[in-house]
């Protein structure tokens, strides 16, 4: 059986062919995947009792799934008393999510397969964003590119999750603030050109769902996740599910107007957290100190400083360079000011620091901690706990593949 034809069920059934059994079949086919997925490997009486429906039925379609190669019978499980019940699951290779995280000046994409295993990912791939038709023929033909290099039949990937800054709508695939020149939704136009379904995301929100569903997040439903990275992005996690607002909208954390200062943020407006506790305003800053005639390691890396970027500070700072300690310090204080009322707002039980910027360690977390504390109200604070990233750069490829395939079964 072709693998293209495998997915007709995931999205609709072949015209013609809509009566209400097949549909309550295709319904059932999805969500024992999805129990797969979400909860593992599971005997056939544990799929009857989860999803309430009779084991002959759960048997039957099992079995289509088996003959679809979509799913294996793993053999015989130990109990101690009674008959030994077999145990089904996904086959992982018989199903593959891309995920593409688009960065201001780089690429970086995984390839996931159906157990959620990242099975080959490359990342910094050199890339200039820009709001051009150039810069989205070069984006397209970099996922072109590595999908060769994957040796996986494009008909085996069942779906992209591309991720980009900025204003999101993923309902309706459009992009607000890049590739907006296009007469299509941009995830139609990828899908078009590339031949796959295409689900687009914000970055920050796709980095937010890789920790919750992969990384720092446990047991707690209510989390916080901060992506510091040349702007500041959030990504919301209410009672166990994303949220996303009226628009899609929801988590523009970095254009909180804090400052009273005359800095035109690239939102338009004036005094957003952005243009004071940024990347992009760690580069400023430090540019700034650097022609007042402050010395810094930095500086003997460049002849002038036109090139410096925010990773070169980064990494002084990550080796002792008391220039860059000091602004990144001072920058963690500006962003735990904000998180202090983005505190005493959601209430959160957890808070992930994500992005560049928390690579830097305690140099930024313990300056935000304490500004944290000092300008939330202790009631509330002290049931939130902080944590960074697990997952690191490779948050935002990871979230893009587990937002397809969990959205693609639900």
């Amino acid at each position: 059986m072709d693998i293209s034809q495998k997915t007709n069920f995931l999205f609709q059934p072949e015209e013609g062919e809509t009566t209400g059994v097949l549909l309550k079949n295709i319904q059932l086919k999805k969500n024992i995947l999805n129990h797969f997925a979400t909860q593992g490997d599971s005997t056939l009486a544990d799929l009857s009792k989860e999803l309430n429906t009779s084991v002959p039925k759960v048997n039957e379609i099992v079995s289509e799934l088996i003959a679809e190669n979509l799913v294996k019978d793993y053999g015989k499980i130990d109990i101690s008393l009674g008959r030994k019940p077999n145990l089904y699951g996904l086959v992982p290779d018989s199903a593959f999510f891309i995920g593409v995280e688009v960065k201001k000046d780089r690429i970086n994409m995984g390839l996931m397969d159906f157990k959620k295993n990242l099975v080959a990912s490359s990342m910094h791939i050199p890339y200039d964003l820009d709001n051009s038709n150039e810069s989205l023929q070069a984006l397209c033909e970099a996922i072109e590119e590595f999908i060769l290099g994957s040796n996986i039949p494009k008909e085996a990937i069942w779906g992209l999750g591309l991720n980009l800054t900025g204003r999101i709508n993923y309902k309706t695939g459009y992009s607000y603030n890049f590739f907006n020149f296009l007469d299509i939704p941009l995830s139609k136009y990828v899908k078009q050109t590339l031949n796959i379904p295409t689900f687009i995301e914000n970055d920050s929100r796709a980095m937010a769902y890789g920790e919750f569903t992969n990384g720092a997040v446990d047991e707690e439903k209510d989390v916080l996740f901060i992506n510091l990275d040349l702007g500041i992005g959030m990504g919301i996690m209410a009672n166990g599910e994303l949220y996303y607002g009226k628009s899609g909208f929801a988590g523009e954390f970095g254009h909180i107007p804090l400052f009273q200062n005359e800095i035109i943020c690239h939102c338009g407006k004036k005094g957003c957290l952005e243009t004071e506790a940024s990347g992009e305003a760690l580069v400023r800053l430090f540019k700034e100190r650097l022609i007042l005639g402050e010395t810094s390691i930095v500086s003997q890396q460049y002849d002038g400083i036109d090139d410096l970027q925010m990773q070169d500070i980064l990494d002084a700072a990550n080796n002792d360079d008391t220039l860059a300690i000091e602004l990144v310090a001072q920058i963690g204080e500006k962003i735990g000011k904000g998180l202090a009322s983005l505190v005493n707002l959601f209430n959160p039980e957890l808070i992930v620091l994500g992005g560049p910027m928390a690579n830097t360690g305690d140099y930024i977390i313990l300056p935000l901690k304490n500004a944290l504390n000092t300008y939330s109200i202790s009631l509330v604070n002290k049931d939130t706990s902080l944590k960074t990233s697990v997952l690191g750069d490779k948050a935002g490829i990871i979230g893009a593949c587990m937002l397809i395939r969990d959205r693609l079964l639900s």
